[in-house]
Order: C-alpha cells, then sequence, then structure tokens
C-alpha cells in the first residue's frame, strides 16, 4: 500500500524568470495538479514503502514523491531527519517549482537553515527560453541562488548552436541583475570570446549597458564599412538615453544620442547626430543632425506638440540616413503647436517653418497659424458651422512678398441620411482678407478682398440585390452619387500663392468639391459629377470585387487662371479592386483624357499572399505629365520563406522611361531556434546635391548589411523577421481588404 506522510517544513522557490514562449524550444510546464495541502508549511511525502524510527529519521524507497506549496520533488529515496531538520533524496532526482525543473542525482535540503544543494544537474527553466547542466545548484533562502560549473543556452536539447560555459552564476535575492564569472562563449564548440566578469538581467525591467548591433554592421559605397553599438542608461523610470557610436571608415566616428522622457501628461524625445570632420568631404567640415518631438496634455482639452528638426547640410540623409527620414524628402519641418478639443469647438495654434534641402522651392513659412472650426450639428433640420484661419506668411527669401491672410467661412447643411439614401444641401461663404507686403516685383496688391459664394447638391444612393459570385450566393451592391457644385468668381490674380498647390484627382477626388490645397486660389465652378460604385460582397460579408467610374462635366470653363479648364468635362476616373482568389488582388487607379483619349496616370498592383511572410507584389506606375516630365516606373516586391529556417525579401524598380533599373534590393535571413543572420545588398539612386543644390540623377550607392543576433524567445524572433520585412517591403502597399 503507498504511504503518505506530512512533515511541516518550507522550500523555498527559485530565482523568477520573465515568460517568453519559442515555438522551437518549449519549455516545461509545472504540475497545476499538486495535492492540496493543509496549511502552507505541510508538505506531503509519498512513497511505495516507508520506515520511521521513532520519528527521528523516516526513510522512503520507491516512486517517492516530497510535494510542498512551492515545489515537487521525485525521487528513488529520501530521508528525513527530523532532529537536524534535513531532508535528503538521491537516485534519479526530479526537483521542480514555478521557475525551474533541475534533474539531479542527489538533493540535500537543510530545513532549519533554507539551504538546497542540488548536484550534478541538468536544469529547464519553466517559463524563460533557457537550458543547461549544472554541477551544482545551490539555494539559500536569504541570499539566492547560484550555479557552479554551469552551461546555459535557449538551443534545443542535441543543437547547441552556440552556449555558455561559466565557472559560477550568481542569481541573489531581490536583484534584477545576474552576474557570470568566467564565462566562455561558444559558438559550434568553439569558444569565441572569453569574459572574466559580466552581469545580465533577470527582469524585464530597463537596465543600463551595451544593446544588440543587430543589423548595424553595413558597408556601401558612400560610407564604407560602418558599425554602430548602441549602448543604453537607464536614467530614471521616467527617463533614459542611448549613445551609439558608429565608425565609418570612409568618414570618420559618429556620435548618435537619443533622450527620452515621459510625464504624467505626456512625454517626447530628443536626437542629437554628429559627425566630426568628415573626411569624404573637401573641407573635413561637421555634420549634425538634430530633432525634437514632444506631446503632452495640458488638461482634457489642451493639447502641445512640438516637432523640431534640422541638418547641417543638404547631403547629410544621403551619406548618412536616418531613421525620421528618408533620402527623397524635400523638408524638414519645424512645428510648434497648441490644439484645444471639444465637442462644439476645435482650436489649433501653431508656427510653421521648415528646412529646405536642395534646391527644393522655398515655401512660406506660417509665423503663426491660427485656426478656429466651430460647429453646431442639429439646428432644427440644420447643421451650422464656422470655420476660420489666420496666417502670417514669410519667407528666407527676403525677395519674395509676404502677407497676413484672415478667411472666414460660415456653412450651413441640410443633410438627410436613410440606409439606402444620402442627400446634402450645403451653401457656404467663403471671406478671406489679405494685407500683403514687400511687393516689388509682383503685381499684386497690398489690401485685398475676396468674396465668394458657394452652393453643393450632393446625392447618393444604394441599391443591394442577391446574386452569385463563382457559384456563391452573394450580395451586389449599385451605388450612383451626383453632385453638383458652383462657386463664384472673382479676380485673384492680384493676391500671391503662399500655401496652394493643386490637387491630382482620383475618383474620391471628383467629389471634393476644391481643386486646389489652401485657399490663395479658389476656382469658380458651375460643375456636375457623376459617379458609380458596385461592389460584390461574399455571405460573410467580405468585400470581393469594387469597381468606381466617375467624372466632372464642366457647365462653364472656369476663368481663375490657375485652374483654366476648356474642356467641357474632366479626366474619367475609375479605380478597381478585385479579390481574384484567397491569394490573388488587384488594385488599380486609372485616369483617362476624354479628350486626347489617352491615359493621365495611372497606377497598378497585383497581389499574391499566400501565408504569413509569403507574399508578391507586380506594381507599375504612369504620369503623363510631372513637372514636365512623365514617370513611367515598374517594381516587383517579393518575401518568401525558402524553408523554415531561411527567408527572403527582395524589391526591384526600373524605369521605363530613361531604361535603367532604380533601386534593388535583396536580403536573406536564416534563423535557427536560438540565432538568426541577416545578409542583404542593395543598389539605388542616391541623388546628391551638388555645390549649386542641383541632383545628379545619374550616380548610385551599393552597400551590403550584416545582421546577427542570439534569440532569447520569440519576441526576438519577432523583431528579427520585422526589421528585415520593414527594411525589404519599403514602399510595399497592401490593398484595404486584406484584413478583412
Amino acid at each position: 500500500m503507498r504511504s503518505y506522510s506530512y512533515l511541516t517544513l518550507t522550500v523555498t522557490a527559485l530565482a523568477l524568470f520573465k515568460a517568453q514562449a519559442n515555438q522551437c524550444y518549449i519549455p516545461a510546464t509545472t504540475n497545476e495538479d499538486w495535492p492540496v495541502l493543509p496549511n502552507e508549511q505541510a508538505i506531503r511525502v509519498g512513497a511505495d514503502y516507508a520506515e520511521v524510527d521513532q520519528k527521528q529519521i523516516a526513510q522512503y524507497r520507491g516512486n517517492v514523491e516530497i510535494v510542498s506549496e512551492k515545489s515537487f520533488i521525485q525521487a528513488d529515496k529520501a530521508t528525513f531527519d527530523n532532529i537536524n531538520q534535513k531532508l535528503t533524496a538521491d537516485g534519479k532526482v526530479k526537483y521542480q517549482d514555478q521557475q525551474i525543473i533541475v534533474g539531479s542525482n542527489a538533493v540535500n535540503l537543510n530545513i532549519a537553515s533554507g539551504e538546497l544543494v542540488m548536484s550534478e544537474n541538468q536544469y529547464d527553466f519553466v517559463a524563460f527560453n533557457g537550458r543547461g547542466d549544472a554541477g551544482q545548484i545551490k539555494l539559500i533562502e536569504e541570499e539566492g541562488l547560484t550555479l557552479e560549473n554551469v552551461s546555459f543556452t535557449t538551443c534545443p536539447v542535441d543543437q547547441a548552436d552556440w552556449q555558455i560555459e561559466a565557472s559560477k552564476i550568481e542569481l541573489e535575492k531581490d536583484e534584477n541583475w545576474g552576474i557570470v564569472r568566467n564565462a566562455k562563449f561558444y559558438v559550434a564548440d568553439i569558444p569565441v570570446f572569453y569574459l572574466p566578469y559580466f552581469q545580465f538581467p533577470l527582469t524585464d525591467e530597463r537596465e543600463s549597458g551595451l544593446l544588440s548591433p543587430f543589423d548595424k554592421i553595413t558597408t556601401s559605397e558612400v560610407a564604407g564599412f560602418s558599425y554602430e553599438q548602441p549602448i543604453y542608461w537607464n536614467i530614471a523610470p521616467n527617463y533614459d538615453a542611448t549613445f551609439s557610436p558608429r565608425i565609418l571608415t570612409e568618414r570618420g566616428l559618429q556620435l548618435k544620442t537619443e533622450f527620452r522622457y515621459l510625464k504624467p501628461s505626456g512625454g517626447g524625445q530628443i536626437n542629437f547626430e554628429y559627425l566630426d570632420g568628415d573626411k569624404d568631404t573637401v573641407t573635413n567640415e561637421d555634420r549634425y543632425f538634430y530633432r525634437f518631438n514632444h506631446r503632452s496634455n495640458i488638461n482634457e482639452n489642451w493639447v502641445v506638440n512640438a516637432d523640431i528638426n534640422g541638418l547641417s547640410d543638404d547631403n547629410y540623409l544621403i551619406d548618412l540616413g536616418s531613421d525620421f527620414f528618408n533620402r527623397a524628402d524635400t523638408h524638414l519641418f519645424r512645428t510648434l503647436a497648441v490644439d484645444y478639443f471639444s465637442e462644439n469647438l476645435d482650436f489649433h495654434a501653431a508656427f510653421r517653418d521648415f528646412e529646405v534641402i536642395g534646391d527644393s522651392p522655398n515655401g512660406y513659412r506660417a509665423l503663426p497659424e491660427l485656426t478656429l472650426d466651430y460647429r453646431v450639428p442639429n439646428l432644427g433640420p440644420f447643421n451650422f458651422s464656422l470655420y476660420s484661419e489666420f496666417n502670417y506668411f514669410d519667407s528666407t527669401d527676403s525677395t519674395l512678398p509676404t502677407a497676413s491672410r484672415l478667411h472666414i467661412a460660415p456653412k450651413i447643411q441640410l443633410p438627410y441620411r436613410s440606409e439606402s439614401v444620402e442627400l446634402l444641401a450645403e451653401t457656404t461663404l467663403l471671406q478671406t482678407f489679405y494685407n500683403q507686403e514687400q511687393l516689388e516685383g509682383f503685381d499684386l496688391e497690398e489690401n485685398v478682398s475676396r468674396t465668394l459664394g458657394q452652393a453643393r447638391l450632393y446625392g447618393a444612393l444604394n441599391f443591394e440585390r442577391q446574386s452569385k459570385w463563382r457559384g456563391k450566393k452573394a450580395t451586389q451592391t449599385l451605388e450612383p452619387k451626383i453632385q453638383y457644385l458652383y462657386t463664384s468668381f472673382e479676380d485673384q490674380s492680384r493676391i500671391g500663392i503662399f500655401d496652394t498647390t493643386r490637387l491630382i484627382n482620383d475618383f474620391e477626388g471628383l467629389f471634393r468639391g476644391q481643386e486646389f490645397t489652401g485657399i490663395d486660389r479658389i476656382a469658380d465652378t458651375n460643375q456636375f459629377t457623376l459617379g458609380v460604385t458596385t461592389r460584390i460582397l461574399d455571405e460573410n460579408n467580405r468585400e470581393q470585387f469594387q469597381l468606381s467610374l466617375g467624372q466632372i462635366f464642366f457647365v462653364n470653363d472656369n476663368r481663375v487662371l490657375e485652374a483654366t479648364n476648356e474642356r467641357n468635362r474632366s479626366a474619367l476616373a475609375a479605380e478597381l479592386d478585385w479579390r481574384i482568389d484567397s491569394r490573388w488582388y488587384v488594385h488599380t487607379e486609372v485616369q483617362v483624357s476624354t479628350t486626347t483619349e489617352k491615359v493621365e496616370r495611372s497606377t497598378l498592383s497585383l497581389d499574391y499572399q499566400a501565408g504569413e511572410n509569403k507574399i508578391l507584389q507586380f506594381s507599375h506606375r504612369y504620369i503623363r505629365n510631372l513637372s514636365n516630365e512623365q514617370i513611367d516606373q515598374l517594381g516587383f516586391t517579393a518575401s518568401w520563406p525558402l524553408n523554415k529556417k531561411w527567408l527572403a525579401i527582395g524589391r526591384w524598380y526600373t524605369d521605363l522611361e530613361l531604361n535603367r533599373t532604380i533601386e534593388s534590393y535583396f536580403g536573406v535571413q536564416y534563423e535557427s531556434c536560438c540565432w538568426a543572420i541577416q545578409i542583404t545588398a542593395q543598389r539605388h539612386l542616391i541623388n546628391r546635391f551638388d555645390f549649386f543644390g542641383q541632383q545628379n540623377i545619374n550616380d548610385f550607392d551599393s552597400g551590403i548589411n550584416f545582421g546577427f543576433r542570439f534569440l532569447f524567445g520569440e519576441a526576438d524572433k519577432n523583431r528579427v523577421s520585422k526589421n528585415l520585412l520593414r527594411d525589404g517591403l519599403f514602399g510595399y502597399r497592401q490593398p484595404y481588404f486584406l484584413s478583412n
């Protein structure tokens, strides 16, 4: 008969480790069905045979199980010495608690001192992804855990691609750091380096130290070989900083810094990068970049934002790269703003400045920009709103005019909406005042008052019918809509252009009711817009197909010069989204001139998505005239797992007009259970600026990037894959319904 007894003692749990699951190496789980004990101090001992000598010595043999509130021991035999308060278990011993499982030859527990000693051990962490061997494991309740002659790895059994061997690992009680002494690091049984002493974190709390330089090793023709080593400083719970020295063989030593802060009301970060004496410049000039980003809530209605950026020269982003901007950016903006939000009133005040890169157009700064948007919905059957803004426009070019502008636009709407019908009638008064200065050489007036009226009628219907799609039940919609827009005319040629550019019309843009961003030009309109959309929805209400067609019909020609349109109708705009099957998707937009019957603009993407990271996309972009140039580009983007461990990423773009490749990128990643390596190669146009700010469109830069990381869990694995996908699929856009 199996024998059970209860003894009073305490078995102390081992050190805590952060839980991280891993698909390759699965940590063991503790036994959640341990017997219920009479109290926290009790321990239950069960065995096939038991002998008790006058309640002083208890011996147990055969399938011994020792269960306490916090631990579980299995052994061939065990002895409890009640006089000396010692418990000894030997044979094939298994010790288990909520943090660790140990296979041992012998376990000795001194109940009086709380010291637990295990010999010749193999251990597995229960939640943390790690295992190893230890000659001795010693746990003292008041001091902590010590492992002697120990090895550690996150790799599976019989697949130790890397491991650490140390004379001792110390995990002190209530400390966030573990100490490793005399550590040798092995890769495939080959010793790589030796450290007499180092520390590692035991929790997920932030700690100062070296960060992984993963994906920070690169080569390029512009910068040479580059290595960046991030160093993290945990200043306080709500402050931290990262210092990243970066060696560039062609340019010198760069220091990148990042300071982050967090307050109850908000937070932000400050970045500063500095390269002392660039060796690849004629004058060995110093180069720098700075960025300040902040957001805080003054209270539930008021918000403060700041985004301030600057750099030393036009080619900084091209030569040295950036985590915040790319080489195609033409302006770095500097904005300081205060916003107020409420149910009926929004207020915005901002100072908007910028730094121009290269010979990009020298635009205007808004110093300040004030907007107020007041809304009164459900005023009987009407909605009322009042939008107003005030701007002062200045430029870094002292030869350009400056201006103050006040714009007020009250609007009244009469809406109606049901499940199948939407109607809207609205009228708006557009009143703008200008005070313009520095007008010498410009045919502008100092004071201008412009008053325009605008009326809009909009209607949309939604018809549905039951249909079939690929032999299955489906719902087809037909959604016609019509808009009439009238805007009065006033000569605006004596007004400067400060924040206004012409908009590009896609299908939705046809119903926008305005032809320009900004309000320096408001086109006179007398026009109808017709559009229709049809959709196919499957039984689960997922969109399988959508086609939209629309066009503007002009009753009168525009008289505002910048909007002059001598045709009686606009280009025909069309959009198509089609889920061909569960893997193939098509998205296209096109505008066709009804006068020349030629395509003015078009985009096309054909996507194949077979599963996680299995993505192919073919894309084409065409613009007949963009700043007197024709854009005709073809692209291919791909992400594909070659097997369970290898992932390939690539993209390629070619200019069909100039008959040349403008960008190519290829990367591969190998990811085992406990380490990953990435190698990428790329070649792209660099478009460097010369002394006069002109870009050279014929120079290319080529480079190879290298990344290596040891993996300590699923979070690490996901981070590594996302980095490669982020870089390799740059510019990739999924059709909007892929997530349906």
